[in-house]
């Protein structure tokens, strides 16, 4: 093993402009209410609720939408990486997104103890506009629109039952919309008050009552259909904020304001009431634009407690899961956090709120909190008690703003670090030991780029909402004088490594999903969620790149992906795309069909070879896991040009087929692996444009694929919790080397906050080709056939904020020596011994960086030289306006 490696030449770029979009909005699944039979028999109330986390769904300025969902496997509690992007919805353009609100689809068949999925869920949201937004989740498009008729609306809520969804509009009235059997019907209109409605909550649910005197009469059969509907909840009254300084409280029956609360006035001016929430005793919580935290009693609508816990307007609140905890949060940046304390006296039920403390973890303004598990409003007699002994899960609190980052909390309410379940206590994120708000460590969920790099090109590739931009990184003088990425000869000062050489805008209909660049920078295609755009890239002499759109592409993709029996013309939009090394075929992951397309450049016209729809089958499934040998056979489940498609019988024709979330070619341009939101990864030969074989599915869908470059048929895939798993695509078996490779793998990468977002592969050398009739082979490939011994020398991990250098020849070797270390032992009956030198080789073999962030792209450009791109988050908010901020008299 070579103890001095050779170093590697790193161009450390910044000259990407790119800037995410600032969070508006955050939700989390509502949990299902409890049913009443169950009260009343008394059996289920006891049983624990799942142990399972909900979807974080997070809107953006720009109009998207991202669905994050939880790392941990199965049976695991913690997970460092927490919540992570599994995909997004594009925002129409223009759009933005202001209020967020999910729904469960069918609450009166949905199990009360269970967390709905996205499958289960609803998603609603709007932009300050007239019109209100479903979005289809599986799509990832906007399912039906609805018009307010009162205006823009300012905020919107849906009712503990799922079953009705309220608008706050600008006309200052209340309008519900009907959400039973997935409908979404305008249902009735509250009366109107002044001003415009701000915020809204709904009060806590009122079990619905059996009439005694119907029910001595029914029969066996009545009386079960009375059981189903004493399951049912009762919406009693709602409550919300305006612009005309005061709340006011609905009795849902009649449609009548019954009480107004009024807020404090400043100079005179009208006090903005930004954000509501009610608890589960009907205790009303309400923040405003003088920075005012006011509790108020729901049936005197009086005032109760009042806090001057802030310097500038309240934009967001949110509850614990229990109801004795508040978060407030707003323009001045801190996050303050109110508890409820009992009297002292067990008998008097009598007790107060209190402001018991503050952190500030953002920059900027903070627009929205969402805590986990949410608070469900319902009596604590319908409360369901944990099992004696279960751990206690910490509850999570979620936060973002203008300064683009999700920051997550373990909030843990203070009476319970002295209650008898103290010392099973579990921080999900293991961020610290600590879980209570004011002492836990938070943790940031980093933003994300689509960029892509261009090896043979040495060309950067970044993607923005509507536009994409193009960069040349310049050769340096020579790379064995080059040393942490600097030149020793040429002052880095002054030397000009990268020039600005392309700058696209697109006309799109929504927000680009995607995009690609060939390896020698020939092909640039571009897709929004309708739409692929095509372009032939040229070099002038001068180094002037200009781009050509290859208009015939559009009808050639419409034509193959026509959808029978739809007379809408297809949508085109591609949600992943991949090249082959030589630039002479491109795969598109169709974004509405989830089909994979062969496209063969090679041509003087753009030509389909094949496409692909095992994407669409679910024969191979069973709940979502790819059994093992069901997907070989003789038939290869694939359709030519024009041709008929094979096994329409095995079709999702009623359902949606899962999105593609990830491709990648191997060095050698002879496999193609595509993976989907179901786990399941497919494997194709692009030298015979055929189906190979089906990897067994995955705990969850991999964050990066890759192929080994010096064995192009070893496929590398790392998981959003970073653990690692490879496998053979020719043999179709786990590598003997890589059978226990995550038991082998020091713990510091999995114990990274970040995820895993790229694998980089140091290239190698092409070797001398030799021609044997018709047939050319290098000299590599005279030798023995594809084996596992010979391993890459380096392989380069990278998240947001660190990059791993790990030599998987090392972990190759060390699994020999152990295996011979134990065997040594076991003959000579003796323990195994550890060797002192692991430690060592470990520290040679693994090296953790963490100077750059966040880290947007890296790849090599040839062997030893590596580019990486990184945006600091001082630059992106060096870009903001000026942060709120209230300077006190005596100090500077």
């Amino acid at each position: 093993m070579n103890d001095n490696p050779t170093p590697i030449a790193l161009h450390r770029c910044r000259f990407v402009d790119y800037s995410p979009s600032p969070i508006t909005a955050l939700a989390f699944p509502p949990l299902p209410l409890p049913t009443l039979r169950a009260k009343k028999a008394g059996k289920e109330r006891e049983r624990d609720r799942v142990q399972e986390y909900g979807t974080l769904v997070v809107g953006h300025a720009n109009g998207n939408i991202d669905l994050l969902e939880w790392t941990g496997e199965d049976d695991e509690l913690q997970a460092r990486q927490a919540w992570q992007l599994r995909k997004t919805l594009p925002g129409p353009n223009p759009s933005k997104v202001d209020t967020l609100a999910l729904a469960i689809r069918f609450p009166d068949i949905f199990p009360s103890s269970k967390v709905p999925s996205l499958s289960d869920l609803r998603l609603f949201s709007c932009g300050g506009g007239s019109e209100l937004l479903e979005w289809d989740i599986a799509r990832s498009c906007v399912r039906r629109t609805a018009p307010s008729q009162g205006g823009s609306i300012w905020s919107m809520a849906v009712n503990p039952g799922s079953t009705t969804l309220a608008l706050g509009c600008e006309d200052g009235t209340i309008r519900l919309l009907s959400l039973v059997a997935d409908t979404l019907e305008h249902l009735r209109r509250f009366d109107r008050v002044k001003g415009r409605l701000l915020c809204i909550a709904w009060g806590p649910p009122v079990p619905r009552q059996s009439k005694p005197a119907a029910a001595e009469k029914l029969d066996a059969n009545d009386a079960e259909s009375d059981d189903d509907d004493e399951e049912e909840w009762n919406d009693s009254w709602l409550v919300a904020g305006g612009s005309d300084s005061s709340l006011h409280k609905w009795d849902v029956r009649t449609g009548r304001p019954v009480d107004r609360m009024t807020t404090d006035k400043m100079k005179g001016e009208r006090t903005l009431v930004w954000s509501v929430g009610v608890l589960a005793d009907g205790t009303i919580v309400s923040g405003d634009s003088l920075g005012t935290v006011k509790f108020w009693d729901s049936i005197t609508c009086t005032q109760t407690h009042s806090f001057s816990a802030h310097a500038a307007d309240v934009l967001c609140l949110t509850i614990g899961p229990e109801g004795s905890t508040v978060f407030t949060s707003g323009v001045d940046q801190k996050i303050v956090q109110f508890n409820y304390v009992s009297g002292a006296s067990e008998v008097s039920s009598s007790g107060k709120w209190v402001q018991s403390a503050s952190r500030r973890v953002h920059s900027h303004d903070v627009r929205s909190l969402a805590m986990w598990p949410p608070h469900t409003p319902t009596p604590a007699s319908y409360r369901r008690k944990p099992s004696p002994g279960s751990p206690y899960i910490a509850p999570v609190l979620v936060s973002g703003g203008l300064d683009m980052s999700i920051t997550m909390i373990p909030a843990l309410p203070a009476h319970v670090t002295t209650s008898n379940v103290a010392g099973r206590v579990i921080n999900p994120i293991a961020s610290s030991v600590a879980t209570t708000f004011e002492d836990s460590y938070y943790r940031r969920i980093p933003y994300r780029a689509t960029m892509c790099v261009a090896r043979t090109a040495r060309l950067v590739l970044c993607m923005y909402e509507t536009g994409l931009r193009l960069w040349r990184v310049l050769d340096i003088p020579d790379a064995s004088l080059v040393i942490d990425g600097m030149d020793s000869t040429t002052d880095p000062e002054t030397r000009v490594g990268w020039e600005n050489v392309l700058e696209m805008e697109l006309n799109v209909h929504t927000n680009l999903i995607s995009s690609a660049l060939s390896d020698d920078g020939r092909w640039l295609v571009a897709s929004d969620l309708y739409e692929t755009k095509l372009f032939k890239l040229t070099t002038t002499p001068t180094g002037v790149v200009k781009a050509n759109r290859i208009r015939s592409f559009t009808s050639l993709l419409q034509e193959q992906l026509a959808v029978a029996g739809s007379k809408e013309p297809p949508s085109t939009g591609g949600r992943k795309f991949v090249f082959t090394p030589d630039s002479t075929k491109m795969i598109m992951a169709s974004a509405s069909t989830s089909v994979v397309v062969v496209i063969d450049l090679g041509s003087n016209e753009p030509t389909i070879l094949r496409q692909f729809e095992h994407h669409r089958k679910i024969s191979s499934l069973s709940g979502r896991r790819v059994i093992r040998g069901t997907s070989r056979g003789p038939k290869t489940h694939a359709s030519h040009r024009g041709g008929d498609h094979e096994d329409t019988d095995e079709m999702t024709n009623s359902g949606i087929p899962p999105s593609i979330l990830q491709m990648a070619v191997s060095p050698d341009g002879q496999w193609l692996a595509s993976s989907d939101e179901w786990c399941r990864t497919f494997i194709y030969n692009l030298d015979s444009i055929q189906y190979h074989t089906t990897i067994p599915s995955l705990p969850h869908p991999p964050n990066a694929m890759a192929f080994v470059p010096d064995k192009p048929q070893i496929l590398f895939s790392v998981l959003p919790n970073n653990a690692m798993h490879v496998y053979d695509v020719e043999t179709g078996e786990v590598p003997p080397w890589a059978h226990d490779l995550n038991s082998r793998i020091p713990q510091q990468i999995f114990s990274t906050p970040d995820p895993v977002l790229g694998i980089a592969f140091d290239p190698v050398e092409s070797p001398r080709p030799i021609v044997n009739g018709d047939v050319t082979m290098t000299e590599n490939s005279r030798k023995s056939p594809r084996s596992t011994s010979a391993l890459p020398p380096t392989t380069i991990l990278w998240g947001s904020s660190w990059l791993c250098k790990l030599k998987l020849d090392w972990l190759g070797q060390y699994s020999k020596q152990r295996k011979r270390r134990k065997s040594e032992a076991e003959k000579q009956n003796l323990p195994p011994v550890s060797d002192v030198r692991n430690s060592t080789s470990e520290s040679r073999n693994l090296r953790v960086i963490t100077h750059y962030r966040a880290i947007l792209a890296m790849g090599f450009l040839k062997p030893h030289e590596l580019v990486l791109v990184e945006q600091p988050l001082v630059n992106v908010l060096s870009k903001l306006p000026p942060a709120f901020f209230k300077p006190k008299y005596g100090r500077t």
